[in-house]
């Protein structure tokens, strides 16, 4: 994704568009691997070393509270960020703490119909997100 794109996704949500903003959800889309933002701010830092680190997560809070990026929540704790919007599920490996996408349609309507007939009482569902826990081989 580049930066006219960026800039486009930030303005469709009522941000202002800044470089920080700019790089920091490049630095996203470029890592892919659901970065932490420790990871974020040690790639950006090697282009922008004057930014805050603050400012970094800052940024992600931004990104996230306007539907931009999700935060994914590893099994150790560990706060990662996700640009890929469009449902999907993640693969956990509790050995090395790597996340990968996993989509599949079929379970993406198994899940829906299943909650569909089941209800649950005072609660509407928005999103169902699985992680499956194992390990890469």
């Amino acid at each position: 994704m580049k930066a006219e794109e960026i800039s486009h996704r930030l303005v469709d949500k009522g941000l202002k568009v800044t470089p920080q903003r700019i790089a920091v959800f490049e630095a996203l889309i470029k890592l892919n691997n659901h970065p932490t933002a420790e990871s974020i701010i040690k790639y950006i830092k090697k282009t922008y070393p004057n930014i805050a680190t603050a400012t970094v997560y800052k940024v992600l809070d931004a990104l996230t509270e306007n539907g931009l990026i999700k935060r994914v929540k590893t099994e150790k704790d560990i706060m990662r960020y996700d640009a890929i919007m469009e449902n999907h599920h993640h693969l956990y490996c509790s050995e090395s703490d790597r996340i990968e996408d996993y989509n599949d349609e079929q379970l993406d309507k198994m899940l829906e119909n299943y909650f569909e007939g089941k209800g649950i009482s005072e609660f509407q569902i928005e999103d169902i997100k699985l992680q499956i826990n194992g390990k890469f081989f």
